[in-house]
């Protein structure tokens, strides 16, 4: 029986065109990519970018095999990758909150959650059943209208598959959500590190951002090809926007990469502050912040620090960076954990909580304050006090 049904499906020839050959390409380079994420595993953001580019790999084979009416071949792989779809979103917040240093923490594991039911939920209902049902569930998204659904005795009730039906809405929710929280968690970083969001001071906060921006433009691509088009006849054109990222994400890399790099040029040689005046602003610098300790407030800031020593911002930063080799809040995160230290081996402020220390030593934000004296320590806080 199940013979005669597979006789009756029709198919239709190959599609190779452009838009094939594109989608192709970045499937290609996106498991290149991944391969060079996760074999470089010195931090747990590389981890999770690596993650991504196989889901992105994941789903662009699907679009691909299924454009170009490959599928017809390998029926029994329709919606391999529909859950992969669940992972963009987390996947892509996670990796930019561990690109700017934030430790993973169990609960992190509950962002895959989505993932996984809906996994366990297709393998239930969907990739265990027959020919006929995979094969409909082909046709009627790519093919509807055009060519002949089979007969086929559905193993569920009509409710049971209502989660596939609404898929897109779905993911386009999770999608939005993630987005939101992205830039929530930007504009604390923001304003922990007391900058402006638009700021292009902190290298890392600027490529977040920027992907930030492009998570938007992917709901947008996404909303306009789903209204465009019925289905998922659209999905090459989501396909073509994420090789267009994996490509962007690529050429960023090799421009980065030492070997293009060209001699650097001196970062301040059009700088008007001369030797005299950067050893005495560095004297100043150094008794005012032992005398003063301007660092414990919350306030403190290049622009306020400047006006304090009677410099401008520019020629203040240029100090730091040459003569301290550091950054502005390199340079202020130094002097409050070293204020942080002191408190924290002071028994008489053993009752006093970690976020009372923090407070105490000009940060506002708990997680911000972990993050600065792990990376100074090599410990928590909490690991501090302690030991």
């Amino acid at each position: 029986m199940g013979k005669q049904i597979k006789e009756m499906a029709q198919t239709l020839p190959l599609k190779i065109d452009i838009y094939a050959l594109w989608i192709f390409l970045g499937i290609v380079q996106a498991l290149y990519l991944a391969y060079f994420f996760l074999s470089n595993k010195n931090t747990l953001a590389n981890r999770y970018l690596g993650v991504l580019l196989i889901s992105f790999a994941a789903a662009l084979a699907e679009i691909l095999l299924c454009y170009t009416n490959y599928m017809f071949r390998v029926i029994w792989l329709i919606d391999f990758a529909e859950p992969t779809n669940l992972l963009f979103a987390p996947l892509i917040y996670l990796y930019h909150r561990g690109f700017l240093s934030r430790p993973f923490r169990r609960s992190d594991l509950w962002h895959f959650a989505p993932f996984l039911i809906y996994l366990i939920y297709l393998s239930v209902t969907f990739y265990t059943q027959e020919f006929s049902e995979k094969y409909n569930a082909y046709i009627s998204a790519y093919h509807d209208g055009v060519l002949s659904e089979l007969p086929c005795n559905y193993s569920f009730p009509s409710i049971i598959y209502k989660i596939r039906d609404h898929i897109n809405e779905l993911m386009l929710l999770q999608m939005f959500i993630y987005t939101v929280a992205g830039f929530w968690a930007l504009s604390n970083k923001a304003k922990a590190e007391k900058t402006d969001f638009w700021s292009n001071q902190n290298p890392n906060f600027v490529w977040c951002r920027r992907g930030q921006l492009y998570s938007v433009l992917a709901i947008v691509v996404f909303v306009v090809a789903k209204l465009i088009y019925d289905n998922d006849l659209g999905d090459h054109f989501i396909a073509t926007y994420l090789t267009l990222i994996i490509y962007a994400l690529s050429f960023t890399l090799t421009k980065q990469s030492a070997f293009f790099q060209q001699k650097p040029t001196k970062k301040y040689e059009k700088s008007s502050l001369t030797d005299e005046i950067q050893e005495n602003t560095l004297e100043k610098l150094q008794t005012l912040m032992k005398t003063q300790k301007p660092f414990l407030d919350s306030g403190f800031s290049l622009p306020s620090l400047a006006k304090n020593l009677g410099v401008s911002q520019h020629h203040l930063s240029q100090i730091l960076n040459e003569s301290l080799g550091q950054s502005f809040f390199d340079f202020a995160a130094q002097y409050r954990i070293e204020e942080a230290k002191v408190l924290l081996k002071n028994s008489a402020n053993a009752h006093l909580k970690i976020e009372e220390i923090a407070e105490m030593v000009g940060y506002n934000s708990k997680s911000a304050f972990n993050t600065a004296f792990k990376k100074i320590t090599g410990k928590t806080p909490s690991e501090f006090k302690s030991s």
